[in-house]
């Protein structure tokens, strides 16, 4: 009876990871149908746009990796390594930017720096000048700029949590071998934040590479930009299909060398048992003291706090505020939320079902469901959206009478499986965390009392791990509520979310508007960021 559950509970883990990981198998299949044509249309973009969309991506990747390693390793280096005023405050003011989607930084600052903003007009009233004051803002360089400021959290808290492991303790022990303060950063804080720095650069790397917000709304040709292109406008399913494979690929590249940089993170994991108070930060006063305050604070401020005033001046203008369509926000409040409520619930469930299944069976066909589940989250939305579509193209054409395209596309259906390969990952962290604290010792002494399958998971298990079975569901639910480019393509006719209306919004250039939809999704990424501000200080 117990190994005919086990081997029910195996094919349904098996199955649901096949379900999950076929958009990606569709897109590498695509290349299976590789015929004349299809060598044609990916000829004739190499000699066209494939060299604008790789460069202006690698460009893209390049200067973001410059601003998130700067801005996330020196306030990681101040907070951690020096004690300065508000220093506390700082810590957890930080990880505010991770609140703010990249679109949302990008509608603010075009509406308050664009030719017509309140910036540019105040200062040619007040100088008399004519013409552009500040060059262009939708730009590469503007989107770099955007990414920074919204992904810097990134490598900040990696580098914070490899530094505060160790770097104070090692940091004294180089004083007491004479060694100048710069060295002790340079030769030995730095070294060991290394590798989580890799870590967190990748990280904003991926993100950067499957937004489609900011670089349709600055108009750049990325990769993502290009997918949405060939599928929507040149209506030309394979080239988009080859470009997805394209992204796909690099993406892969960069997930393995942020593999390989968490995997060196271990050496600089564990704390030492006592840091005495000849360990404690470096207690940094007057100029020096300034000076750190501001290299904390600027990041602050320019990532989150005038991105929300900008937002909310736009919002509170009068005429903004007498044509607010409430009503349709209420209505589009509603289904970000049910969306992302029925999204949260299923990921915590597969996420629950398969690491119970790996504690209890860890063999080579759990391992390999988990590891195809984890990949899920670096899938950009753009591959998904190409890897669910294309197949139901395949399906229309042989079986018109099926239905199957209807129930995909013009119901909730397509759109929450899309949600769960990309945000199944995200709960699967936080419930393999909870796991961790539930010692095996419990299962084996319920198993001896006659309590296993679902009755250990009821029993046993569920009471330990509400906590963290929450903070999954909360992470997935703000997730789907901020993802664009998926809910773009695949939300049902007349059916529109918060992150889809900002979208639109700024597109038409109706910022003042755009405003309200940009600040509840900003107000629900909070959530999150107090849930980790929390657990940090208690750490």
């Amino acid at each position: 009876m117990i190994s005919s559950f086990r081997l029910f509970v195996t094919c349904v883990v098996v199955a649901l990871a096949l379900l999950l990981a076929l958009p990606v198998l569709t897109v590498l299949f695509s290349w299976v149908q590789w015929n004349h044509a299809s060598a044609q249309i990916l000829t004739e973009m190499a000699n066209t746009v494939l060299p604008d969309y790789a460069g202006t991506s690698l460009l893209l990747c390049l200067l973001v990796s410059i601003g998130v390693v700067s801005m996330g390793t020196v306030s990681a280096t101040a907070v951690t390594l020096f004690d300065f005023p508000m220093r506390r405050t700082l810590e957890w003011a930080l990880l505010l930017p991770l609140a703010m989607p990249a679109y949302v930084v990008a509608y603010a600052y075009t509406d308050y720096l664009q030719f017509s903003g309140p910036l540019q007009t105040g200062i040619r009233e007040i100088f008399g000048l004519e013409g552009r004051v500040f060059p262009e803002v939708r730009n590469v360089w503007g989107a770099a700029c955007v990414f920074t400021l919204a992904l810097y959290p990134y490598v900040y808290l990696l580098a914070r949590t490899a530094l505060s492991d160790r770097a104070n303790h090692l940091m004294e022990a180089a004083r007491l071998l004479g060694a100048p303060l710069s060295r002790r950063i340079l030769h030995v804080a730095l070294p060991l934040a290394r590798p989580a720095i890799a870590a967190g650069t990748t990280l904003a790397l991926m993100e950067t590479l499957a937004d489609y917000g900011v670089s349709s709304y600055f108009g750049i040709q990325t990769f993502t930009a290009g997918i949405y292109k060939a599928w929507l406008v040149m209506d030309n399913q394979v080239a988009a299909a080859q470009l997805a494979t394209l992204l796909l690929l690099v993406v892969v590249l960069l997930l393995s060398a942020e593999k390989r940089a968490q995997h060196r993170l271990r050496f600089s994991s564990d704390r030492p048992d006592h840091l005495g108070q000849e360990s404690q930060p470096f207690k940094l006063q007057g100029t020096s003291a300034f000076i750190a305050w501001t290299l904390c604070a600027l990041p602050v401020l320019c990532g989150f706090v005038l991105p929300v005033l900008f937002m909310l001046r736009a919002l509170f203008q009068e005429d903004t505020l007498n044509n607010l369509p409430w009503g349709r926000f209420v209505q589009w409040s509603l289904t970000s939320l049910s969306l992302a409520g029925m999204t949260a619930v299923l990921a915590v469930g597969v996420a629950l079902l398969l690491t119970a299944q790996v504690r209890s069976q860890p063999n080579r066909i759990s391992r390999a469901v988990m590891g195809v589940m984890n990949l899920g989250y670096a899938v950009p939305g753009a591959v998904i959206v190409v890897g669910l579509l294309l197949p139901m193209g395949w399906i229309q054409k042989s079986w018109p009478q099926s239905g199957l395209g209807y129930w995909l596309t013009a119901t909730f259906l397509g759109l929450i499986w899309a949600y769960m390969v990309r945000f199944v990952a995200v709960a699967l962290q936080s419930v393999q965390s909870g796991y961790t604290r539930v010692p095996s010792s419990l299962d084996d002494s319920a198993r001896m009392l006659g309590i296993s399958g679902l009755s250990l998971m009821r029993l046993v298990h569920w009471p330990l791990l509400k906590k963290p079975l929450a903070a999954a569901g909360l992470l997935v639910l703000v997730d789907v509520m901020k993802e664009l480019p998926a809910t773009l393509v695949l939300r049902p006719f007349n059916t529109d979310t918060l992150a889809v209306m900002a979208y639109q919004l700024a597109r038409d250039e109706r910022l003042g508007e755009a405003a309200m939809p940009s600040l509840a999704l900003v107000l629900v990424g909070l959530l999150p960021v107090i849930l980790l501000s929390r657990t940090l200080r208690r750490n």
